[in-house]
């Protein structure tokens, strides 16, 4: 009997950290050891290889690998042709897209797009760039920065195509966007001929479904509290879960247990008002995953 392994890519790099934490948080449990690129999983059917998230997009439309996470970004770039599983909002440092972004020294006459024909840009992005700039008409000389691209400008570029999430780089090298041309989320993508073999298509969609669901638990925490029988209509009414809050009656029938999903943001400001409202005995608590 052949031996049913699925062959999973995991992103090297900014990526790595967060992505592994998420792979917990859903369940999957990995060991990376020092300078290796195989990673021992707590999960005979998978066999996981760390690579460049660039990469990733290649060997999965090559077949090398059945599935693995990368940057919709790298998917552009690649130009590959795959199937997308799911899409996971988080990058390196949040739970937002990364932008690809336009940007020129704080001083350049550049102000638009259409200002860059003829001008030289610098990105790691070279081939989404070549095309965006095409679509638009515009004319350039676009290169690959091998890193360190916002120091390219003004002496080796007139501006570059970077990525940034917070902006804070940019900035801090006097630079100033005047386009963002793409935002890219990590996306789950299987290779087109895994995804026709049911057992790979099952495991795929499964690993997904956890992923989605450890990365939901990331906004939301569970909230207990007690609530007097004649408070209980004004406390729901201040609430807002996934579906409607667990009530329970207490021993003291003049008393129920009330248990709610919210949003983590909701927290720090319903509090003050659910203890106003007659609320007691608040127990606030981490989700691993949440599955709608």
């Amino acid at each position: 009997m052949e031996e049913k392994v699925l062959k999973l890519g995991l992103p090297k790099g900014s990526l790595q950290e967060t992505t592994l934490k998420l792979f917990k948080k859903a369940g999957y449990h990995i060991h990376v050891s020092h300078r290796s690129y195989y990673p021992v999983i707590d999960d005979e059917e998978i066999s996981a290889m760390l690579l460049r998230a660039q990469e990733v997009p290649v060997y999965v439309e090559k077949g090398y690998l059945d599935c693995g996470l990368t940057g919709y970004d790298w998917i552009l770039e690649q130009n590959v042709d795959v199937i997308e599983v799911a899409e996971l909002r988080y990058a390196k440092e949040g739970f937002r897209p990364v932008r690809w972004v336009i940007a020129v020294p704080e001083d350049s006459p550049i102000k638009t797009v259409e200002d860059l024909q003829n001008k030289r840009i610098a990105t790691e992005l070279v081939g989404y760039t070549k095309r965006y700039l095409k679509s638009k008409g515009i004319k350039a000389e676009v290169y690959f920065s091998w890193g360190a691209t916002e120091v390219k400008p003004p002496y080796l570029a007139d501006a570059i195509v970077d990525l940034t999430e917070t902006g804070a780089s940019l900035k801090a090298n006097k630079l100033r966007v005047i386009e963002t041309i793409l935002e890219s989320t990590t996306r789950f993508i299987a290779n087109k001929n895994a995804w026709k073999d049911p057992w790979k298509k099952k495991k795929m969609q499964d690993i997904a479904m956890l992923l989605q669901g450890a990365l939901l638990a990331e906004e939301k925490v569970g909230l207990k509290m007690n609530v007097p029988k004649d408070s209980l209509k004004k406390v729901l009414s201040l609430l807002n879960s996934l579906h409607s809050p667990t009530i329970s009656q207490l021993y003291d029938e003049n008393w129920y247990a009330v248990e709610v999903i919210i949003n983590e943001k909701r927290v720090r400001e319903l509090l003050p008002k659910l203890k106003e409202a007659g609320a007691s005995g608040f127990v606030e608590y981490p989700l691993n995953k949440v599955i709608p």
